[in-house]
């Protein structure tokens, strides 16, 4: 194979390889109301810190991915080891949909109105400073405008397809 041969992969090989690569779980948030929408995430990244930003990768098919479009907002709730039930919550289980999902949590909003599950490890508040569509998925790119941080537990992880918590520091 040169260099300007294009490597092609199954869907399959592409999902087993990113498996292995540990993910902060997160809620990715948005909307007020009745309006509230949500999903379980881990492509989730720091993208610069003059101005604060951070980007998301939302599917283009899921509701959440509509409402940060309409509002031009969204929140980043990093999840510590006890929310495993909500992120699978927020992930479909249980057959929880807009909403809804957010009435089995602590939930506030932050100054800009978009929600904040209170204890999360840190909630970012974000305005969309970008789009890009990539595939299947709109790529947000968030500058932060808000955070709040209870930092006391460990993050929860999703690796190798399984939800893990990171052994404290020694």
């Amino acid at each position: 194979m040169t260099p300007d041969t294009p490597c092609r992969i199954s869907k399959d090989d592409f999902r087993q390889a990113m498996s292995l690569f540990p993910g902060a779980v997160t809620l990715i948030t948005t909307g007020t109301g009745a309006g509230r929408r949500g999903m379980t995430a881990t492509a989730v990244c720091s993208l610069t810190d003059s101005p604060p930003s951070l980007l998301v990768c939302v599917n283009r098919a899921s509701a959440t991915c509509d409402e940060i479009a309409r509002n031009g907002r969204f929140s980043v709730q990093l999840l510590s080891e006890t929310d495993r039930d909500l992120a699978l919550l927020f992930a479909g289980s249980g057959g929880f949909t807009g909403a809804d999902k957010f009435q089995s949590a602590d939930w506030s909003e932050c100054r800009a109105r978009q929600p904040r599950l209170n204890g999360a490890l840190a909630s970012l508040s974000c305005a969309v400073a970008d789009t890009n569509t990539v595939g299947s998925h709109t790529v947000f790119i968030g500058q932060i405008s808000e955070v709040c941080l209870s930092p006391e537990r460990e993050a929860l992880i999703y690796a190798r397809s399984a939800f893990r918590a990171l052994a404290p520091a020694a």
